[in-house]
């Protein structure tokens, strides 16, 4: 079994770990599984004799202390499925190495290119060796380039029994890019006082800070009549939808909002002229700002069904997650023990805000603190998903420096 965090990755990413929203179990796709046993078996065999797979696929582990003096009991954790978004079968990751700059074209579908203009900071990899899919399915850095960190990182730990550090938790989850990573996480097996992600983008991020996120569904029920007699009394659900979609304002859309702007945004339509259905997200980094959108998104919809009398819709929100640094801001050693492990790994570290989430997100709020450290990837839920060897060696070193820190400031 080779062990470099390259070659764990390279065998990670060929494993189908798709999950699947229609899906009602835990996990949504056994396929998950079988990245879960794998990982069972490497944990088992560098020596962490309690690593297991539990009943909803997710894998705990444990690395022992090798101090007799109390530390907090930290956890590092990352996602076994890939996004929905793009398929993940029959991946083939290729390797560019001693990257020379300029845009990247992908062998297995020429139309698909890495554009310099789009990933700028390809111009920091300058020399590296760049790792893509050929194209055709999305790569899984995604976040399979966090669990080679981690992984990479405990079996260091566990062969350098010099490096002093306290107890650490491994929890690997499923179905995190459904939003249902952490629903049958048991926290009191896991034991955990803090907690970190390694699902991040660029070397040396981290975020301490995420949206808060809710997703609507609007049913719109139609007024059916034949329509070679509709005048005066078809009123089309389809055409409803069309409408509310319509008025959603231009510039509350993620195509038009970066930074701290929040966003409304329509996932899903369906529907028949007799009855609708709309399926929409609304993200904001202040609970305020998202319950002022979806006000503003009801009164749309009330706007437009004045329109059709005869019509009526349900309006129901359901909360996904919320921003954790609220959580965070009463632990602050959990972000500036990161930023100093980035630090001596060798990166200016760069403290940040995700216009996402993460299972961190749901744990802070479940009573687990956690932050968010980089993988190293990007374009991720995409055919031009990217990974750098150098960032995510950046990444495990990262990780056994913050091992490190923890014990030294306990």
């Amino acid at each position: 079994m080779t062990d470099t965090v390259t070659d764990r990755f390279l065998r990670y990413v060929v494993i189908d770990t798709q999950s699947d929203p229609k899906s009602s179990t835990q996990p949504s796709t056994e396929k998950q599984r079988n990245l879960g046993r794998i990982l069972v078996e490497e944990l088992l065999a560098i020596g962490l004799s309690d690593a297991h797979l539990d009943e909803h696929g997710y894998v705990y582990a444990t690395i022992p202390s090798n101090v007799d003096r109390p530390v907090p009991v930290i956890c590092f954790c990352s996602h076994m499925d890939t996004a929905p978004d793009f398929t993940g079968t029959n991946v083939k990751p290729q390797i560019l190495r001693n990257y020379a700059g300029g845009d990247i074209q992908l062998p297995g579908d020429p139309q698909q290119v890495i554009r310099v203009s789009d990933n700028p900071v390809l111009r920091d990899q300058i020399g590296n060796d760049i790792i893509t899919s050929d194209g055709t399915t999305l790569l899984g850095a995604d976040d399979k380039a966090g669990l080679a960190e981690i992984m990479t990182a405990a079996q260091f730990l566990v062969d350098n029994p010099q490096i002093e550090h306290g107890t650490i938790k491994l929890l690997f989850t499923t179905d995190e890019e459904i939003g249902r990573g952490v629903d049958k996480v048991d926290l009191t097996k896991l034991g955990a006082a803090f907690a970190y992600t390694v699902d991040g983008e660029t070397a040396g991020h981290i975020e301490d800070e995420t949206f808060s996120a809710d997703g609507v569904e609007i049913t719109i029920q139609g007024v059916a009549i034949h329509p070679g007699f509709a005048k005066g009394k078809m009123e089309n659900a389809i055409k409803i939808a069309g409408d509310i979609i319509s008025r959603l304002p231009k510039d509350m859309a993620p195509e038009t909002t970066d930074g701290r702007d929040g966003f409304v945004h329509p996932t899903g339509v369906s529907g028949s002229m007799e009855k609708a259905a709309l399926s929409l997200i609304v993200r904001d980094f202040d609970d305020g700002g998202l319950a002022s959108k979806e006000t503003m998104l009801e009164a749309i919809v009330k706007e437009v069904m004045a329109d059709y009398p005869g019509s009526t819709y349900s309006f129901r929100v359901k909360q996904q997650y919320r921003n954790m640094k609220p959580i965070l801001d009463r632990h602050p050693e959990i972000a500036d023990y990161a930023i100093e492990a980035v630090r001596r790994a060798g990166m200016t570290p760069v403290r940040g805000s995700i216009r996402g989430g993460t299972d961190g997100s749901r744990l802070s709020f479940m009573g687990l603190p956690c932050a968010n450290i980089f993988a190293g990837g990007h374009a991720f839920h995409s055919p031009l998903e990217w990974v750098s060897r150098q960032d995510m060696e950046k990444g495990v070193r990262t990780l056994v420096e913050l091992a490190k820190i923890w014990a030294e400031r306990a």
